[in-house]
């Protein structure tokens, strides 16, 4: 953040009024740069007005500047906005201070050091939003205490409509003229400009009061009483910041936008700055009507109850907030069924961050708020909550992808062992090959299912219902209808070898399904041995079928709906490494001598692993038609039916911006993580 423009008035003689406007060169904390008046380089000290800005700027201010030696950059001790003006005095060098032999670390407070040793400040009367502005009580330095008395004054800083509602006067060079209704009008007008012109400046309005009341007649315990004391001020400038958004903010927007998330900015701003960066970052499109969604604290107070219930439906901006606007609006938020998240990082902020179902606190923000949020932002970029959003969303559908998994496989484990008794076959399985299939092959793809990437839509779908089951009518299908698949194929796969394999004994399906009277003979028995049904290679074909196909499974399993074609395995490698583990596994068992006398197995022609191959990879096929099913049927049914809400808002414009510095918030709509 930093100061780019400064106007003062250099003639208010009646009708005559004439503004002198400065500009100033310059965008970081370092404190060089040049002021500029009608494009040349202007010397401030020249100007008595600019004198007492630069004076008023110094002392309304707790922050300072500082040169950090390892990064070779001056760098921020406080709030981003004071520093700002900080760095505004440093450039007005209004005492004309030689800084060519100074390091650094004395380039960086050079001229503010000299205005604080040219008074003595004796109290401050802090912030408060209800008067929207802050003042100093200085005396100069070096006097007696009764001179200092006499001769004491305030400087005042805060936002322009609320100090200049206070000004009796404003300055003229040494001199002060009574302030006009006329003179007003046009003080607001280069206000409004400076907030809604290209680069949409934040506007501060400083000030001095000549003759304030003395230390004694004030009462600095009741901070409601600080409005009396900061009256009959006397104008002296207005300074405009720039604070640019951040270049990823317009894209994140966009983003909520499109995951049915409805962003919205309460800030503490004027509202024709807020509705100027709304429109910039993209909460209002350039054609849009903004009546109905844009409204100050004081038109949102004026509004009945039912009235501001209704105005938080479809409002995307609040300006000028009190803090007692924030847990309102989460409130009325709430009553519609949203679920709330606010991001916050002022003591005030606390009642809202605990009220909402996700507080967010700034890194940079107070202990208070820190305390209240359920989790901390430690970058401050808006930007990485909308990461975190699709983080969430992506954790959630892994989850899914993992329970999916397991329960189809464990599906077609149960259906196998059922076909197998209901069609009265030899068994396909047995324990210790279940037990090794659900130890050891399953567990390393289902592992790996949690590294799956996010979904390539998973920022385009409508938060989901909060009451939605996890798993729902269409899932639990979907899980029935390939673990059922995974079942056929496994007793087909046994069955296959025992009536067509060329190394087989081609037995028929008759003989399958009685293969327990065998050992009784008869005619049907015929050149039968009946060694044939404790030949372990049905049991071989079952296992293998059963591994290779939750192979397959798990490569479904990289996305709940997206084609493997869109989203190739590759996309997850730990997936493919644990496929080629549990693939490996199974082949030592297979042709090792010892585990095959364990697991009752035998070595696979490679007829038979081509066999195994073409019996399970349908599985993929059947999974792709339930994909497309989904997405051009279900996804689709779910985006009409379901009311596109969701929102993001955010108090105070500078989470959009390079430097946080006030309040900001989010909500969400329906959505399980931080969403």
């Amino acid at each position: 953040m930093s100061v780019c423009r400064i106007f003062i008035f250099n003639k208010a003689d009646g009708n005559d009024i004439e503004i002198d406007q400065f500009e100033v060169t310059g965008s970081t904390y370092e404190p060089k740069g040049d002021i500029l008046f009608n494009g040349r380089k202007f010397n401030c000290s020249d100007r008595s007005g600019l004198i007492e800005l630069a004076e008023c700027a110094a002392l309304c201010n707790d922050s300072a500047l500082d040169y950090n030696e390892s990064k070779k950059v001056f760098e921020k001790v406080g709030e981003a906005t004071e520093t700002a003006l900080t760095v505004l005095v440093e450039k007005m060098n209004v005492f004309n201070t030689d800084k060519s032999r100074l390091s650094s670390h004395e380039m960086a407070m050079s001229s503010n050091t000299i205005i604080h040793q040219k008074y003595c400040k004796e109290f401050t009367l802090e912030f408060s939003r209800d008067r929207k502005s802050m003042s100093t009580y200085v005396a100069p330095a070096g006097r007696s205490t009764s001179n200092n008395q006499q001769s004491a004054k305030m400087f005042v800083k805060g936002a322009p409509e609320s100090v200049i509602e206070r000004c009796t006067h404003i300055r003229v060079g040494t001199q002060k003229f009574p302030i006009t209704s006329q003179i007003k009008q046009e003080i607001m007008r280069l206000v409004n400009q400076y907030g809604t012109g290209r680069d949409t400046l934040r506007c501060l309005a400083l000030g001095t009061i000549d003759s304030p009341l003395r230390k004694e007649e004030m009462d600095l315990e009741d901070s409601s009483k600080f409005v009396i004391y900061e009256n009959n001020i006397t104008f002296v400038g207005v300074v405009g910041m720039l604070d640019p958004p951040r270049v990823e903010v317009i894209d994140a927007i966009e983003r909520c936008r499109d995951a049915g998330i409805r962003v919205i900015m309460i800030t503490g701003d004027n509202k024709n700055t807020a509705e100027a960066i709304c429109q910039r970052i993209g909460i209002f499109h350039d054609l849009e009507d903004i009546q109905g969604k844009a409204f100050s604290g004081r038109e949102f107070d004026d509004l009945s109850m039912e009235e501001q219930s209704e105005a938080c439906r479809y409002a995307k901006m609040f300006a000028r907030v009190e803090p007692t606007h924030k847990s309102k609006i989460v409130e009325y938020l709430q009553s519609h069924g949203e679920i709330t998240a606010m991001t916050g990082d002022g003591v005030n902020d606390a009642p809202a961050l605990k009220k909402a179902e996700i507080g967010i606190a700034m890194g940079s923000g107070t202990a208070v708020a820190k305390t209240a949020a359920d989790m901390v932002l430690a970058d401050d970029n808006f930007s990485s909550i909308v990461a975190a959003v699709e983080e969430g969303r992506a954790i959630y559908n892994n989850m899914k992808q993992f329970i999916r998994y397991l329960i189809s496989s464990n599906i077609g484990e149960v259906v196998c062992i059922f076909l197998t008794a209901a069609l009265g076959l030899p068994e396909s399985l047995i324990p210790v090959q279940l037990l090794w299939v659900n130890l050891v092959t399953d567990g390393l793809p289902a592992t790996a299912l949690g590294f799956n990437p996010p979904d390539l839509d998973i920022m385009e779908r409508p938060p989901r219902n909060p009451k939605e089951s996890l798993i729902t009518p269409w899932l639990f299908f979907r899980y029935l209808a390939i673990g059922s698949y995974v079942g056929f194929a496994v007793v087909w796969s046994a069955t296959w070898w025992s009536m067509h394999a060329s190394n087989g004994p081609k037995l028929s399906y008759w003989h399958l399904q009685n293969h327990f009277k065998c050992r009784a003979g008869g005619k049907e028995w015929e050149n039968i041995n009946c060694s044939v049904f404790d030949d372990p290679h049905p049991m071989t074909m079952a296992l293998s079928v059963l591994v290779t196909i939750e192979m397959c499974n798990a490569l479904n399993s990289l996305s709940e709906n997206q084609s493997l074609v869109k989203m190739p395995p590759w996309k997850n490698k730990y997936l493919l490494y644990a496929i080629a583990l549990s693939m490996s596994l199974h082949t030592m068992i297979l042709y090792i001598p010892m585990f095959n006398t364990v697991f009752q197995i035998c070595p696979l022609s490679l007829e038979e692993w081509l066999a195994v191959i073409k019996i399970s990879l349908p599985v993929i096929l059947l999974d792709e038609l339930l994909k497309f099913i989904a997405r051009r049927y279900i996804d689709r049914g779910l985006k009409s039916n379901q009311t596109l809400h969701g929102m993001i808002s955010s108090f105070g414009t500078s989470l959009f911006k390079n430097n946080l510095q006030t309040v900001d918030k989010i909500y969400g709509h329906e959505t399980t993580h931080i969403e």
